[in-house]
């Protein structure tokens, strides 16, 4: 469900006859407990939710036998084939493929002591008799020749009578009623036994899948099919009723001939959902040429026909490459059986596509080899195993619990089938995590393979969306689609989509894309927070997907997703409007932000009391190399009051002579895991934190006191810090103790700014602050004196205030007062008990006042007006970022630390060069060449009307095209504004959509 954002913001609903409510009203508690009665009404319960629980009944059964076989001694693979045969044949005897109830009853009879071992060759025959076709005696009847990869090896396991019971109870389920948008999955984990824990998590749901799928692959091809339509009518004005009903039947020539790729398939779901929706316009396409007196019968297994031959899918995981094929064989079938029946089945009914093809979609290479050290040894790493410290008794990594690391040679981007769409949903492994679950060596092969494309430091998905890029660029795919985590907006991840979004040549950009999207990961079963994003050639208009509403959903595996769909160009950070990724990083702020330090030890974390022990307050000069730390929840939540072990400076021998207790302590706690590390460096240098920030502690030098902001934070706001305090990778600190920079960073001005270009990161969908990103281009203003001083009294009261009151109040958090804040800034009463508590502690209403007197004071500094919307002031950021950028090209910099950035140099902060012209350069429109086909000239129009923006004349849209003239276009326009494709204003010859 979706609403645009226009002057009718009204959401549908399922019923969209019943319910249209406007926007206003998601905010309404007593209209979303309606929304969730209408949701959870038991005759409201859709047919797709009663397939998913038969579906996991049936996955529960199976698992259960699986893991019996297994512990009989039969190996997984051979489980998994021998059950995928049995779930195909329970499915055939459901859809009278084979004889109703032949089957099960086959299973009855052979259930018996007496005849229970007898069962392995009756199944052996029968799948033999299945595979080629002809008399089966054990079900005393003729049946079809089945054919398919599945039958020719027709292996079947003795059973035991539990076993025999757990395959009578399945077979005895209506699998007519599978759902294999989601069986596959639970098929996978069922059959798996490392993933069979995970069988009750949470799937992906549908309709989560058609939310890619239909902007994907769907959307474009109902353009097409409207322009096809448009077509047939301009034939039929025409007087030429053979030639409109070959327009139609062109279409549906491309329609059965394109090929739909996901080139990372797992068990099949996106491309099963895929051809659903292909066989529906199919059936549409069908209808439309039936209505010319012609029949669209069409037989299974032909050409002419949407079939499985057209679904490309790569998958490394063999046993997940099988279940794909078998999901989307029983898919094809249920839908072929509801519309025909068996009498239109053509022999064979399982034709050998092998589309769903096992290789590595990242990457190809040469035979792995182990990699040698200087003395020709194999290299090894850790392989996660653990075992209990001796001294501690906590569990460390057993340092003899080795792999060997292998090397791939020759790397290369991995070579994809070609097709008309890709679509699909790569592992979501981050960048941190890629060493440890890939290895050394590939993780090394793939960067070498993709080098100068994809950044070092980007998520493994990124290489799928490299190399869908490529293939848009190239024109060897028409679109494609990838579900992402929402790190995608993150800079070294973003950096992908701004090489080809911004290439000098064959460009691409975004037709659709929500950056942030409830999921859930096939893989893990766990909730994530994904980003989508659907690319199309060329330099085009998109539409922005904005979760509006999330409404939880009982006995259901998704959240009921509202989304507000905003049009424009979409920018590389997913966001419309204002580019703050165009932004330049300004030499004023260098130099004097950073994360904290990354310990890589949770022994270097102490207690007060641990570090009494340890000699604090006895042992000379140890109050440098213990010092309070704090983290991200130390500031937004309760302060943990811990202390942090930190021997910068000091080298091995140093720390064992003058502190020896300490040398214990880490020699114990930190170097057990830091010898496992895979990092040379910090294996070596194991008593050292793994990031000191060594560059950024000169910064810190001199000063009581620096600003802190969480990293990862539901609210942004920011907060002075003693100087002793050594802040971890939670926070990021900026080296400055003036209160005028905590003022402007506490802004509106700044927060807006901060949302717009630090991202969102987790499960809670909050926002991040990346000072690379954030605080480096930031544009500070050119504040007069007492500008200056206003906005430094005023920081200096909100920062006493905040730590007076949870001083007070010891479980005052600033999350809880910032709740509190934020609703009272939206105008929202405070109703709960626990609110007005908060309210009362932290005298919300008196921050919320100080926040409000910044914000003026700052956009006077600014010299803008103070109510300026959040996209106005993107604009005139990114506006005063680039003149910024220009005055330090020209040699003039404003330093916010002038007596530390640049001590050399004299130079006033409120100095302002005279003013540069901007040259004003305009694009030459480029000219589109008029195609071949009516129906590809019906579908360029309809394309230049929408992108236009605004209504266009003939004229208009006949001067962006090559090759064609107004008189040719005018009776198209025509022809699509009289079917609804267009619409021809009041004004005289003028379209819009």
């Amino acid at each position: 469900m979706h609403f645009r954002k226009s002057s009718h913001q009204f959401v549908p609903f399922p019923d969209q006859t019943k319910f249209r409510l406007p926007l206003a009203a998601l905010a309404d508690e007593k209209t979303r407990a309606m929304l969730r009665q209408i949701f959870l009404d038991p005759k409201e319960l859709d047919p797709s939710r009663r397939a998913a629980r038969v579906t996991r009944e049936l996955a529960a059964r199976l698992a259960k036998l699986s893991e019996q076989l297994e512990r009989a001694g039969h190996a997984p693979d051979v489980v998994a084939q021998f059950l995928m045969r049995c779930l195909f044949t329970m499915f055939s005897e459901d859809v009278n493929l084979i004889p109703k109830e032949s089957f099960t009853g086959m299973l009855v009879r052979y259930a018996t002591p007496e005849m229970r071992e007898f069962l392995p060759d009756a199944l052996n025959s029968l799948w033999r008799t299945m595979d080629t076709g002809g008399y089966s005696p054990d079900l005393t009847a003729r049946l079809r020749r089945f054919n398919g990869k599945l039958f020719h090896d027709a292996t079947a396991l003795p059973l035991t009578s539990d076993q025999m019971e757990l395959l009578l109870q399945s077979a005895k389920a209506d699998w007519t009623e599978v759902e294999p948008a989601i069986f596959g999955t639970l098929l996978e984990r069922a059959l798996d036994p490392k993933e069979r824990h995970s069988l009750g998590a949470h799937y992906t749901p549908r309709r989560y899948v058609e939310r890619l799928v239909l902007p994907t692959v769907l959307e474009p091809l109902r353009r097409e099919w409207a322009a096809a339509q448009a077509a047939a009518a301009r034939r039929l004005d025409e007087g030429q009723p053979k030639d409109a009903r070959a327009e139609l039947v062109r279409f549906l020539t491309r329609l059965t001939s394109l090929k739909i790729l996901d080139p990372a398939c797992g068990s099949g779901n996106f491309l099963y959902v895929t051809l659903e929706h292909l066989k529906r316009l199919e059936g549409e396409v069908l209808t439309a040429i039936n209505s010319y007196g012609q029949t669209g019968l069409l037989e299974l297994g032909g050409g002419t026909t949407v079939s499985p031959h057209q679904l490309l899918g790569l998958e490394l995981n063999p046993r997940a490459a099988a279940i794909a094929d078998v999901v989307l064989r029983i898919g094809y079938l249920q839908w072929h059986l509801r519309t025909y029946g068996p009498s239109e089945l053509r022999e064979p009914l399982l034709d050998e596509y092998q589309n769903i093809r096992q290789q590595d979609a990242a990457l190809q290479h040469g035979p792995p080899v182990p990699r040698l050290d200087a003395h020709g040894q194999p290299v090894t790493r850790w392989d996660g195993t653990t075992k209990l410290h001796p001294a501690t008794g906590q569990l460390v990594p057993d340092e003899t619990a080795r792999t060997l690391v292998l090397d791939y040679p020759d790397p290369q981007p991995a070579e994809w089938p070609q097709a008309d769409f890709i679509v699909g949903n790569p592992p979501f492994v981050g960048n941190k995590r890629m060493r440890d679950l890939l290895g050394d060596g590939y993780a090394d092969a793939l960067r070498k393979a993709y080098k100068g494309k994809v950044p070092d430091s980007a998520d493994l998905v990124m290489y799928w969306w490299d190399n869908a890029a490529e293939a848009l660029r190239s024109g060897k795919t028409e679109r494609f689609g990838f579900i992402t985590t929402n790190s995608l907006t993150q800079t070294f991840n973003r950096r992908v989509l701004q090489r080809h979004m911004e290439a000098d040549g064959n460009p691409i950009s975004l037709s659709f894309a929500i950056p942030d999207h409830p999921w859930v990961d096939a893989a893990a079963g766990a909730a994530v927070r994904v980003a989508m994003t659907v690319a199309q050639p060329g330099q085009m208009l998109g539409t922005l997907g904005i979760v509006a509403s999330e409404i939880a959903l009982v006995d259901d595996d998704a959240h009921e997703v509202i989304l507000q769909e905003i049009e424009g160009v979409i920018n590389s950070d997913l966001s419309i409007g204002a580019d703050s990724t165009s932004s330049l990083a300004l030499k004023a702020n260098m130099g004097i932000s950073s994360r904290g330090v990354i310990p890589l030890g949770m022994g270097f974390v102490v207690t007060p009391e641990r570090a009494t022990i340890l000699g604090l307050g006895t042992v000379d000069g140890i109050e440098n190399h213990i010092r309070p730390y704090r983290n991200g929840k130390d500031i937004t939540a309760r302060s943990r009051n811990v202390m942090i072990i930190d021997l910068l400076g000091l080298t091995e021998n140093e720390v064992l002579s003058r502190f020896p207790i300490v040398y214990q302590h880490i020699l114990e706690h930190v170097k057990p895991e830091r010898d496992v590390n895979n990092d040379k460096t910090i294996r070596t240098n194991w008593w050292l934190h793994a990031r000191g920030r060594v560059d950024f502690r000169p910064a810190l030098a001199n000063l009581t006191r620096y600003i802190a902001t969480v990293y990862v934070a539901k609210h942004r706001f920011f907060t002075f810090v003693d100087a002793s305090v050594i802040p971890d990778d939670g926070l990021v600190a900026i080296a400055s103790d003036d209160a005028v920079v905590l003022g402007i960073l506490s802004s509106r001005i700044h927060i807006t700014w901060a949302l717009a270009s630090g991202g969102r990161m987790g499960v809670g969908n909050d926002p991040r602050y990346n000072n690379s990103r954030t605080f480096d281009p930031f544009p500070f203003p050119a504040a007069t004196a007492e500008q200056q001083a206003r906005i430094r009294e005023l920081a200096e009261q909100l920062d006493a205030h905040r730590k007076r009151q949870q001083a007070q109040h010891p479980a005052l958090t600033l999350t809880d007062l910032y709740n509190v804040v934020e609703k009272l800034r939206a105008g929202q009463p405070l109703t709960t008990a626990k609110e007005q508590t908060i309210n009362q502690q932290g005298l919300a209403s008196v921050v919320l006042s100080l926040h409000q007197q910044l914000d003026t004071a700052v956009a006077a500094a600014y010299g803008w007006p103070a109510d300026l919307p959040d996209a106005e002031i993107l604009t005139r950021l990114v506006r005063l970022n680039h003149e910024r950028a220009q005055e330090e090209a020209a040699g003039h910099v404003r330093y916010l630390r002038p007596a530390y950035q640049a001590p050399d140099l004299q130079q006033s902060a409120l100095a302002l060069p005279a003013a540069t012209a901007t040259k004003t350069v305009e694009k030459a429109v480029n000219l589109r060449a008029w195609p071949e086909g009516l129906a590809n000239q019906m579908n360029l129009l309809r394309n230049l009307v929408e992108q236009a923006g605004r209504p266009v004349s003939v004229a208009d849209v006949s001067s962006q095209i090559r090759g064609a003239k107004a008189k040719t276009i005018a009776p198209l326009l025509e022809t699509l504004a009289s079917l609804s494709i267009v619409r021809e204003l009041e004004q005289e010859g003028l379209y819009s959509l």
